[in-house]
């Protein structure tokens, strides 16, 4: 069989010159056709994938983003959405930290199909993760088949995050992947979510993070007052 994993040159630094605070795994998940790799490379190159296919397997990104006065470099992995790669990409979700759970509005079928993706999520990837339901394609508004509000209550009821994006206009897709972050940052900074945890699906990036942040934890505990 040939390899289903394919890295692209998506690294906007070198590895050598590359620092952050904090490394997060990232998950992009959903039916094929709904856009997930034009989300990814949208967000990585700032421009709409025109070629697109449907990935084969498992392909790969990064980027490193400001998210709250903290430097992060997300580690994306961006899954196919075909069924006969299903057993193959599920071994990826391991220890991630984070996910787009991606429709296309324009798709009732994709949206379907998104309580199997979630349930997959949280059953195979970190208890912890913290997922976005995003319903990709919002420029094609004139051929939509699931509605804003309808999509606001799944998430709602599933304890999701929910943004609308269009992979190719760009709107709300860095947002997307910065809104999860955000999310994933809080719950490191409040101690509900431990990096040092094995798959915890974050890795510090250098040893001043670890240093500021065991010194916020101490200062966080109350004192013993027996």
């Amino acid at each position: 069989m040939q390899s289903v994993y394919r890295q692209k040159n998506w690294h906007l630094k070198s590895k050598m010159s590359e620092t952050y605070d904090f490394l997060f795994k990232f998950l992009v998940i959903g039916s094929a056709g709904a856009g997930k790799s034009c989300i990814l490379h949208q967000f990585i190159e700032n421009k709409f994938k025109q070629d697109s296919n449907h990935t084969i397997g498992v392909e790969f990104g990064s980027k490193v983003v400001n998210v709250g006065g903290k430097s992060v470099k997300l580690q994306i992995w961006d899954t196919a959405g075909q069924e006969r790669f299903r057993s193959v990409t599920r071994s990826y979700y391991r220890g991630a930290a984070g996910a787009l759970l991606v429709y296309d509005i324009t798709s009732r079928e994709t949206y379907n199909a998104l309580t199997n993706w979630l349930t997959d999520a949280r059953t195979l990837a970190s208890p912890n993760i913290v997922i976005i339901l995003v319903g990709n394609k919002k420029d094609l508004e004139a051929e939509r088949e699931v509605t804003f509000l309808e999509a606001s209550r799944f998430a709602q009821e599933n304890e999701l995050m929910f943004l609308e994006t269009s992979a190719l206009t760009g709107e709300n897709v860095e947002e997307t992947f910065l809104k999860c972050a955000r999310q994933i940052l809080t719950k490191i900074e409040s101690g509900e979510l431990d990096p040092e945890r094995m798959g915890s699906g974050i890795q510090y990036g250098d040893t001043s993070a670890r240093r500021i942040q065991r010194t916020q934890q101490q200062t966080k505990r109350p004192d013993c007052s027996c």
